[in-house]
């Protein structure tokens, strides 16, 4: 049995943004046996000793898959993907673009993306010129994916893989802003990866964890 470590109590500020949606979702859509055990983080759960064992950064979230702990999503998804054959394909090139685009998600373009949305959330202070640089590296990376996706529906193989989930989890950071508005091949492949069935299951689950509704973490 597949444990997922994820908040089961954090501040409604950030309902909908927490990185366990990403490991939820792929769990349904791999359709693996799991369970989760929450932690409530505005208790202080997830400084405390017993999480601190498992965590190496104090983070959620992580999974337990027998006597294997993992964290970052990343490599988490990349392990459920190995061992449900479940989006990532046979053939050892696709496996290698699948790792190569797992990387550009977390690293390249989540680079810009992150620190925006935290700016922008108000949890970096005031602004200033820092917003005017990363509003352009943003454009930047937005670009290249747009140009990567010409004539393509997924970005790493012609079928839906964790590369995909991932880069639209990231994505999804920039979904209250107009960033993607100029770039219709990203913005294509966000609303394909979202109107998924496993992705409506697993909001509808987060939110039921959270003890919020679904309209609030959209």
């Amino acid at each position: 049995m597949i444990t997922l470590h994820a908040l089961g109590r954090v501040h409604p500020f950030v309902h909908g943004e927490t990185r366990d949606l990403r490991v939820q979702w792929a769990l349904e859509e791999m359709g693996l046996t799991y369970e989760v055990r929450g932690w409530d983080h505005t208790a202080g759960e997830t400084t405390g000793l017993e999480f601190s064992a498992i965590s190496p950064f104090n983070q959620l979230p992580l999974i337990e898959d027998d006597r294997l702990v993992l964290t970052e999503t990343g490599a988490i998804l990349h392990h459920l993907a190995e061992k449900s054959g479940r989006l990532i394909p046979d053939d050892a090139e696709g496996r290698a673009h699948v790792r190569q685009w797992v990387f550009a998600a977390l690293a390249t373009v989540e680079g810009p993306i992150q620190p925006l949305k935290l700016m922008d959330m108000g949890a970096m202070g005031n602004p200033g010129e820092t917003r005017k640089f990363l509003v352009s590296w943003t454009h930047r990376v937005l670009g290249n994916l747009n140009r990567r996706l010409e004539g393509r529906d997924w970005i790493a193989t012609g079928d839906f893989t964790v590369a995909d989930l991932l880069l639209a989890s990231v994505l999804r950071q920039i979904r209250h802003d107009d960033l993607m508005a100029g770039y219709p091949n990203v913005a294509a492949l966000y609303a394909r990866a979202h109107a998924r069935p496993a992705w409506r299951r697993t909001l509808e689950l987060y939110a039921e964890r959270l003890g919020t509704t679904v309209d609030k973490v959209e």
